[in-house]
């Protein structure tokens, strides 16, 4: 019906979704199909696929027009794929006409068989071929139509087990209806086995249960039926068996026969019941009821049986009377005995009852008093145990006294006829020392109802002496002992101290313990003790409240895991703590160890062990989760705030595999191991033992072995290492005898072979001592050795911690500006013209070209991007004799800039000039090692140039990074010592040539410069050292202030004058120079803040210089300037720094003079300081030289790894390489150069040497900073390990070999692997097509297009025509490629039009 809107049903993939499908669709004649077609196919797609569905639901569901649910035949098909589709209900087209199918009862229990279903069937076709009843394919019952209904059996017995075994309370199972005519299942219904016998079976399946009734009381050996409440117990059929009682008495089964009376009760048949023992008076007994031999009934609510026995624990008439009324037990008066009334002798009277109400027991005893001694002022809480002691409270309410003093019985306490408790009245009117207890039952006229106490009741009067220990912290919790006498008197205690209650503990008779309170006001305070109503007092006793210990310090501030080393604990009132104990958790460990107080302020606790932690320590130390100390009641010090670390385990390796190792007497042991030493900051050592056996031997520790001596020794014996909590034992050391020849055997020689043999073994021994002795010194000297390094490397490891956080520093200010990177063109300038600060190429020309001249460049610019033009005029070039290094390198870069736009091309022409090369080297028989060695050709420099172009991106994302960092950290690890600014050397340096070797007294001050762009800004902190100059310490302020921003972007030093300011007016210009600089013969030494006297904290100034009122320099202030400094410096009272200025010169006097800083210069053979030549660089300059290299290892590695890597954050390894290294790899394949050597030699010349050491040694290259001298050697030491890493030869090391090479001889074979990996790496990565090369270099092209003037560049490329016309001009006639390109004739026009112009 068009009105009606389209309804989508199916979705049908046809092709693959390259290419659309076109309108033009249509049918199959039998209209069964559709065809399609797309640009690239036809397809056959069927009008419906109605077998997908498999339910009725989502068959009809679908509202796809052709398919309709096929009844009987349970399936989804075309009304013409139905059988008999016409006939009613056969075939449904509407979800309304599914069929629904119900069952009565929709459940059964698993042990119902045969049970007759009702199902009821809507929307089914006739049904008159019959069906059949399937349960879920386990089996199939006969079905019977009767009145619009279906009627099935339920499976028998036997049928049932299958469906429901092992299947828990309940069995969900599909019931279908199987049609008999299609042989198909075409409607279910779910159907539920259930079973009873499973616990947590639904109550709602009926299932049969055990309900509560009265409880089941059976005396021990009387015949009883029991008869229980219960609901839906099944009626046994025939061939069940009946139901028994199943009872459980003391892990035995007893079975009993029951009679089922109707579904809601049963009762166990009569019979006696009995258990062991009569220390039992009732005894709960589980009971079952079975059906069907297996089959248990449910007990829900846990119904028990209780057997008992009258006589068993009542062997007393109070305590049978007071057993529970049901149990129906008596006292039999004539047999003294506890029994069920028939089990007694006929006589009424003999059998007392509870229920009779009034009755009472003869014979009350009293057994046992509780306390025994008491107060005379009453109060006490006396327990009376007994028997027969009355079955009701009233029975004794008024019968109990001690003596003539009265004693109140308290209900709540009151145990029928075992116990009393009763409140004493006040004695004190009672002269009696001690008196009997009596109780009377009821009243006291008869004796048999009448109780005297055995052992008498005694009245003290307590009192107390003195408190030990008299004094303890605010916070409380201390334990104090209180002495006296009769202290444990009495029912209860109560202690005070002052108001507050003490936490009693325990007591005696000669004293009470307690835990003392916190405390009001530190000073004494009053000890109260109340004994029930007895109040003890004694003012001669007091407890000393103290202000509460803390702690100030814990020294040294680290252990080892399993703690037990010494610790001094330093803080205040610690003597008020009488034990207190050292505490720390890390993780789930938690522990405490002993301390001793040696006085007010100071303890020694022994470290606690968290060795047991889960978490690891690390080889630097891990902080615990908490440490403090437990100081009584003291809260503060349970976790205090001072840093302590706790260091890993030595680990000491095992003696051998087996755990024995055998040694002579007289040789040392030697246990290796790891993490002896911690690497804690301080001076604090561990202190280790070695036992050998029980004896101590003689100890030499270093980083990483111990070495152990020891006296003289045979046998087995146990070794032990101990250090702190820890204790180890790495085996067992056998010691066999050393005698080398028994006195016999010499005895026996001597006789044979006399005196020459004696002379012999004399020898020997005497060698084999020797070798031993020289043995040990060379140990010894092997351990020395090994601390001299851990010497060294500790100072490494503080240096470079201070190191890392001035960097770390450096970063965050970083993080803000960025690292000062210089833009591409003036690092392209830097690099290809070196030292040429404003080159013509950055500008435009000078002249105002004429048109001309345009013309003529603009031709010969064209002439150069003809490869064949560019390669002869370059060829021509290098032939010339007067063509110079200088003019090579000037070529490739101008011919390189000119082509900045054009890189594809310039790479070709590249390419081509290399090969030359190569061919080149290789006919000349030069080592082909040397190739790209030097920069002896255009090419060499072009291929510089190249890299230059093509890496910048990867410098700013990558490598940049760490060089500037190594940059920065050389920087601040230089400027932490002494640098002359004269000589350039340093304290602290990596080239030996720049390292002062006199010692230099200096301390580093702190300055506080004024903010030169805002003086209210705050002042910027700087550390400088005092014999710094003038000018090295504006550079150090500059720094400081200008951290963020480019070099160039400062206020140069020279610019500024250093203003020391004290107070607000006096101020003073330091100079490097002045009229108080020291003259000394010829020499004038540079003034240093120590000169002018400097102090740590001083307020100074960067100022510009014209505007400084107060320069020295300047004439008219000048006397009123030196005399306000003079008076100055007297009154710091120093005369001799005024002492050397006799001879003023003034400045353009003094030309004779030398300037010196630190260190006079070393061309005056008078003030050599040793000799520098040689190469004896002493031990303590060697370890400088390691320490800065220590220092600074990590920012090395860092720039080497990066460089020699092939994957980095950001960026991968960029394509100039690779291609520039299979371009290597394929001249080397054409050579048929096999030698690997060679190829690694090409590849380090062309890129680590040609651009990375330049870049390394020259990193204001690439940043926009200041290279100070110092900084350049050490660069250079690093630029010349990183040519060392490159390269393939071996490093043979002597005593001559220069200490730059010593310094990194361990490092160098690490970096060669990382540079081998490296060149391996990139040969091993995919090829880079030509297609991506194109793309990559063209992009490059177009980033950096119009960088340089090209104009400017052509015109400096021209000259070099104009020098070398005519050669050039008769090689492109000779060449035959040139002449059909009819280069020379396009050459000449340009020199005519240029002639033109001028």
């Amino acid at each position: 019906i068009p009105t009606r809107p389209a309804l989508l049903y199916e979705n049908v993939v046809v092709s693959d979704g390259s290419s659309p499908i076109l309108r033009d669709l249509l049918f199959s004649p039998d209209m069964q199909y559709v065809y399609t077609l797309s640009d690239k196919q036809v397809s056959r797609v069927p009008v419906e696929s109605c077998e997908q569905y498999t339910t009725c639901g989502q068959c009809l569901g679908s509202k796809d027009p052709h398919c309709g649910w096929c009844v009987l035949h349970n399936v989804c098909s075309r009304k013409d794929g139905c059988e008999r589709a016409d006939e009613p209900q056969r075939f449904a087209s509407d979800q309304r006409q599914c069929v629904e199918l119900s069952v009565q009862p929709k459940n059964i229990s698993v042990t119902m068989s045969q049970v007759q279903l009702v199902l009821e069937a809507r929307n089914v076709p006739d049904l008159s071929a019959g069906v059949n009843c399937s349960f879920e394919g386990y089996v199939e019952t006969e079905g019977r139509i009767q009145g619009g209904r279906i009627y099935c059996l339920s499976p028998s017995a036997r049928d049932v087990i299958p469906i429901t075994r092992d299947k828990g309370d309940k069995r969900v199972v599909k019931l279908y209806l199987k049609s008999k005519e299609t042989g198909k299942m075409f409607a279910g219904v779910d159907f539920v086995f259930y079973n009873c016998s499973v616990r947590g079976s639904l109550p709602t399946h009926d299932c049969p249960q055990i309900l509560p009734s009265t409880q089941i009381y059976i005396p021990v050996g009387v015949t009883k039926p029991i008869t229980l409440a219960a609901r839906n117990l099944p009626q046994p059929q025939s061939g069940q068996r009946n139901y028994e009682c199943v009872f459980h008495v003391q892990g035995e089964e007893h079975s009993v026969t029951a009679l089922r009376f109707n579904s809601t009760s049963i009762q166990c048949q009569k019979t006696s019941y009995n258990y062991e023992g009569n220390d039992i008076s009732d005894l709960p007994v589980d009971l079952s009821v079975v059906w069907n031999g297996n089959f248990v009934i449910d007990n829900p609510y846990n119904i028990q049986a209780h057997l008992y026995k009258c006589p068993a624990l009542r062997d007393s008439c109070g305590m049978c009377l007071k057993a529970d009324p049901r149990f129906e037990c008596g006292w039999c008066v004539q047999e003294k005995k506890c029994s069920l009334r028939q089990e007694c002798a006929p006589l009424e009277s003999s059998w007392m009852h509870a229920t009779t109400g009034n009755s009472r027991c003869a014979h009350p005893k009293i057994m046992k008093l509780s306390p025994e001694t008491g107060p005379r002022q009453g109060g006490t809480m006396l327990t009376i145990t007994g028997e027969n002691l009355g079955l009701q409270f009233k029975d004794i309410q008024t019968g109990v006294r001690i003596g003539k003093v009265a004693c109140t019985p308290v209900e709540d306490e009151y145990v029928s006829a075992e116990q009393i408790v009763c409140k004493l009245a006040d004695a004190t009117g009672y002269r009696v020392q001690e008196a009997h207890v009596e109780v009377c039952v009821r009243d006291c006229t008869h004796t048999d109802y009448k109780a005297i106490s055995p052992k008498a009741f005694t009245f003290v009067s307590p009192y107390f002496t003195r408190v030990q220990p008299s004094k303890g912290p605010l916070s409380g919790g201390t334990r104090i002992t209180i002495e006296g006498s009769h202290l444990n008197a009495g029912s209860a205690v109560a202690v005070k101290i002052g108001l507050n209650t003490c936490g009693f503990e325990r007591r005696s008779a000669r004293e009470i313990v307690c835990v003392t309170p916190t405390g009001l006001t530190p000073g004494g305070t009053p000890v109260m003790v109340d004994i029930n109503s007895a109040e003890l007092r004694n003012p001669e006793v007091k407890f000393n409240y103290t202000e509460d210990p803390t702690i100030l310090k814990i020294e040294p501030d680290w252990s080892i895991a399993s703690g037990g080393t010494l610790l001094t604990i330093t803080g205040t009132n610690l003597a008020t703590i009488k034990e207190p104990k050292m505490r720390a958790k890390y993780g789930k460990a938690q522990s405490v160890n002993n301390c001793t107080v040696l006085n007010n302020t100071v303890m020694v606790c022994l470290a606690p062990s968290v060795a047991v932690s889960e978490k690891v320590f690390s080889e630097t130390g891990s902080g615990p989760d908490e440490i403090g100390f437990i100081m009584d009641g003291v809260g503060a010090t349970l976790i205090v705030n001072e840093t302590f670390s706790f260091y890993p385990d030595p680990v000491i390796e095992p003696l051998s595999s087996t755990g024995l190792l055998e040694l002579k007497p007289s040789s040392p042991l030697i246990l290796k191991g790891k993490n002896l030493i911690p690497a804690a900051p301080g001076n604090a050592r561990l202190n280790y033992t070695v036992l050998i056996g029980e004896t101590p031997c003689v100890l030499t520790l270093s980083e990483s072995q111990l070495l152990c001596e020891w006296p003289n020794h045979t046998g087995e014996h146990k070794v032990t290492v101990r250090v702190g909590g820890f204790e180890y034992s790495p085996g067992t050391l056998q010691i066999y005898s050393d005698s080398l020849l028994t006195l016999p055997a010499i005895i026996g020689i001597g006789g044979g072979g006399g005196l020459l043999l004696l002379v012999i073994i004399a020898v020997l021994i005497a060698y084999k001592r020797k070798s031993r002795d020289a043995d040990r010194t060379l140990k010894r000297l092997q351990l020395q050795m090994d601390n001299l390094e851990s010497r060294v490397a500790l100072e490494c490891k503080e240096a470079f911690a201070e190191l890392q956080t001035d960097i770390h520093e450096l970063t965050q200010e970083l993080d803000g500006a960025g690292i000062p990177f210089l833009d591409y063109r003036t690092y392209a300038m830097r690099v290809l013209f070196p030292g040429i600060e404003d080159h013509p190429v950055l500008k435009e020309m000078e002249v105002r070209v004429q048109a001309n001249v345009e013309k003529a460049l603009t031709l010969f610019g064209q002439l150069l991007t003809k490869k064949h033009f560019l390669l002869t005029f370059i060829r021509t070039l290098e032939a010339q004799r007067s063509f110079s290094m200088r003019d090579r390198g000037n070529v490739a870069s101008l011919v390189m800039t000119a082509l900045q736009g054009e890189m594809e091309y310039a790479t070709g022409v590249l390419k081509q000039l290399l090969s030359d090369l190569i061919d080149k080297n290789l006919e000349s028989k030069n080592h082909p090692k040397l190739l790209l060695r030097r920069t002896e050709s255009v090419a060499e420099k072009m291929l510089t140039n190249w890299f230059t172009f093509l890496l910048y991106k990867f410098l700013k994302e990558c490598a940049g990074e760490p060089l500037f960092m190594l940059y920065c950290a050389i920087k601040q690890q230089m400027e932490k010592g002494p640098i002359d600014s004269i000589t350039g050397e340093a304290r602290y340096s990596l080239s030996e040539d720049k390292l002062i070797r006199q010692q230099i007294d200096y301390k580093t001050l702190t300055l506080h410069c004024v903010n030169p762009e805002n003086e209210n800004a705050p002042e910027v902190t700087v550390k400088g050292l005092n014999c710094d100059t003038v000018t090295q310490v504006k550079e150090k302020l500059l720094d400081a202030v200008y951290k963020g921003s480019p070099y160039s972007q400062r206020p140069k030093a020279g610019d500024m004058d250093l203003e020391w300011r004290q107070g607000r007016m006096a101020r003073i210009i330091l100079q490097d120079e002045d009229v108080t600089t020291k003259i000394d013969n010829d020499w004038k030494r540079l003034n240093t803040l120590a000169h002018y006297q400097v102090t740590d904290g001083s307020v100074i100034a960067l100022v510009p210089k014209q505007n400084s009122a107060y320069n020295i320099s300047n004439s008219s202030t000048f006397t009123k300037s030196l005399s306000r400094y003079e008076s100055m410096l007297r009154t710091a009272s120093s005369p001799d720094s005024l002492r050397s200025r006799t001879p003023m010169i003034t400045p353009d006097l003094e030309s004779g003079t030398k300037l010196w800083h630190l260190v006079k210069n070393h061309d005056h053979s008078d003030q050599r300081e040793g000799d520098r030549g040689s190469k004896m660089v002493s031990e303590i300059y060697l370890t400088r030289l390691l320490a800065t290299k220590g220092t600074l290892q990590k920012f090395v590695d860092d720039l080497f790894e990066t460089i020699f890597s092939t994957a980095h954050r950001g960026s991968a390894l960029p394509l100039a390489i690779k291609y520039m290294f299979d371009f290597l790899d394929e001249q080397a394949d054409k050579h048929s150069i096999s030698d690997s050597d060679v190829r690694h030699t090409w590849k380090s010349n062309c890129l680590p040497l040609r651009f990375w050491v330049n870049v390394i040694k020259n990193p204001q290259f690439v940043f926009d900073i200041h290279k100070n001298s110092i900084t350049d050697a050490c660069l250079s030491v690093v630029a010349q390990t990183f040519m060392d890493s490159c390269s393939t030869s071996e490093h043979k090391l002597g005593k001559d070999s220069p200490s730059n090479k010593l310094l990194y001889a361990k490092d160098i074979p690490n970096y060669k692997n990382w540079v081998e990996r490296y060149y391996s790496d990139i040969s091993r990565m995919p090829v880079i097509s030509d297609q991506d090369m194109s793309a990559y270099l063209a992009e490059q092209s177009r980033l950096h297009l119009s960088q340089f003037n090209s104009m400017s560049a052509l015109h400096e490329i021209y000259s070099y025509i104009v020098k070398y016309k005519d050669e050039i001009l008769s090689a492109l006639e000779r060449d035959e490629q040139s002449r059909r390109q009819r280069l020379r004739s396009k050459l000449e026009q340009v020199i005519d039009t240029m002639a033109l112009a001028s």
